[in-house]
């Protein structure tokens, strides 16, 4: 599979689309012919036995990257918090517009919304935008959401509790159209353009938890705690999965990154464990049997190298990579 091949198939999940089993002609040889050694009779079986031992011995566990990912947050987080109630200068604004001692750093949805609403390319903007596009290409997909959002780890937390109902039966998840979330960032992109005015911001949870944690809190966390009862008890992850456009923005920054999560077809047994606990589960389709087109691929740019596969899967098929590299530890 090309590598333009692999590009285009990655935008069109990231934009909704879904992934099917490829045709014939699409598989590499030699994971064709690894493929069809998985559905024999005697490798089914194996594969059968290595799974029941990994769920006797409790080997899908583990939360090395989970922890990583919440003192990350908390670390960064905490930078601007520290730096307004000392006054220490280190780091200013909030996550949507910044300066980092003194450099200006800017989120690229936030920026591209205050352009379209002005109608000019701000200097202070454009700068800090290019310095973060920098940043968050080389870390990939959408690092940002799981490594640094804020809201992204009250969700994460929302989406604990929301699992926890839905096993008990009290409710159940109801999914959207992915495709929304491609829908709503022209609308918010129109909106900007229309009114003059930087309309999603206003709702934006992830601007409103970040000014409140920095300056104080507000009555918009009235709507922060409005999203966070939709995804505990009626759609798993909504505001990430179905409507932020900052998370589509990142995405598509990063969808040529060197980081990647690897998926490697040889070590998988296809038991289907790292997308239970994936944030965006379709990115990981390809650990279906039959559906990955070659031995090694790397994960999609909706993928927000959250870790949490890589800590499930005992055999490594799902690792961190950064290109030219062997891996990342």
């Amino acid at each position: 599979m090309s590598i333009l091949a692999n590009l285009k198939e990655s935008l069109r999940l990231l934009f909704g689309g879904t992934l099917s089993l490829p045709k014939k002609q699409d598989y590499a040889p030699e994971a064709a012919e690894l493929h069809a050694f998985k559905r024999t009779s005697e490798e089914k079986q194996k594969r059968i036995a290595a799974i029941q031992h990994e769920l006797d011995e409790g080997l899908h566990g583990g939360n090395k990257w989970r922890f990583r990912r919440w003192a990350s947050i908390l670390l960064w987080n905490s930078l601007f918090v520290l730096s307004f109630q000392f006054d220490i200068q280190l780091v200013e604004g909030a996550l949507t517009a910044s300066r980092f001692v003194g450099f200006h750093m800017a989120d690229l949805n936030s920026s591209l919304q205050v352009m379209l609403a002005f109608k000019e390319v701000l200097i202070n903007l454009a700068i800090g935008s290019i310095t973060v596009l920098i940043l968050w290409w080389l870390l990939g997909g959408r690092t940002f959401c799981s490594w640094v959002c804020p809201y992204h780890l009250i969700a994460e937390w929302a989406e604990w509790l929301h699992l926890k109902l839905a096993d008990r039966k009290i409710i159940s998840d109801h999914p959207l159209d992915r495709r929304l979330r491609g829908v709503l960032y022209v609308i918010f992109a129109l909106m900007a353009i229309i009114s003059g005015y930087t309309v999603f911001e206003t709702i934006s949870p992830v601007g409103i938890v970040s000014r409140a944690l920095t300056y104080g809190p507000s009555l918009a966390l009235v709507w922060v705690g409005f999203l966070l009862l939709i995804e505990v008890f009626y759609s798993r992850r909504f505001w990430c999965r179905y409507v932020c456009p900052i998370g589509l923005t990142y995405g598509l920054v990063g969808t040529t990154s060197p980081t990647q999560v690897r998926y490697n077809l040889n070590n998988c047994l296809h038991e289907g464990e790292c997308r239970k606990v994936c944030m965006v589960p379709h990115v990981l389709d390809i650990t279906k049997l039959g559906y990955a087109k070659n031995v090694m691929m790397d994960v999609g740019a909706d993928c927000t190298r959250c870790g949490m596969c890589i800590d499930v899967c005992p055999t490594e098929a799902l690792t961190f990579r950064i290109k030219g590299l062997d891996r990342l530890l």
